[in-house]
């Protein structure tokens, strides 16, 4: 998975009257969790906008101006209710030997031979929450639509591998294909069902 880069200084004070001055310069206090104590700081706002104005996942190298470093991932972040301004950030540490939770997103791939029939495809997940090692975490999970005929659905099971774990249910649909009013018979085999089950005309004297 790709890492970014945030640049930060420690904080001296996390009383709100501080932490309303840094907002007012432009700065985003920031919490850093899953260490042997929290880490408070504080970072640009500008900094963040590769990690949160994308679809894609990544991880966080925090560096700070102290001269210590942390590889972790955004756990939390909140924004202002008026401008959307970022105004508070949690993070995560991580650490190459202990497995870590995130959600990935979803990347659907190949043409649905229900939705050319006339079918809508409904993407029921556009992110998954997975488990693994760091080193293991996807950038994204690509899911192939395919083989979805109309009516058909795609479980989270059969995207199952070695490198990460899914934190779903296996009953979890991923995505499906639904019948709509525009749709055909989608293949021979059912074409071919419909005709066998088709009584022969017959005339009435």
């Amino acid at each position: 998975m790709k890492s970014i880069t945030i640049n930060g200084s420690l904080r001296e004070s996390v009383g709100k009257k501080a932490t309303k001055a840094l907002r007012n310069a432009g700065q985003v206090p920031c919490v850093l969790y899953g260490g042997d104590k929290p880490v408070h700081f504080t970072s640009d706002e500008l900094a963040f906008s590769k990690l949160v104005y994308t679809p894609n996942a990544h991880t966080v190298v925090i560096t700070l101006a102290s001269g210590e470093s942390y590889n972790a991932i955004m756990q939390d972040i909140q924004f202002h209710p008026v401008t959307d301004k970022i105004i508070h950030v949690d993070f995560y540490q991580t650490f190459d030997d202990k497995e870590i939770s995130m959600d990935i997103p979803v990347t659907f791939i190949g043409s649905s031979r229900g939705v050319k029939n006339g079918g809508v495809l409904r993407k029921n997940k556009r992110s998954l929450r997975v488990k693994a090692l760091p080193a293991n975490l996807p950038d994204f999970i690509e899911v192939d639509i395919t083989p979805l005929k109309i009516g058909g659905k795609l479980y989270i099971t059969t995207l199952e591998n070695e490198a990460y774990k899914f934190m779903h249910p296996d009953n979890t649909v991923v995505c499906q294909v639904r019948r709509s009013r525009a749709a055909i018979i989608e293949d021979e085999d059912d074409e071919e069902e419909g005709a066998e089950a088709t009584p022969e005309a017959t005339t009435e004297a």
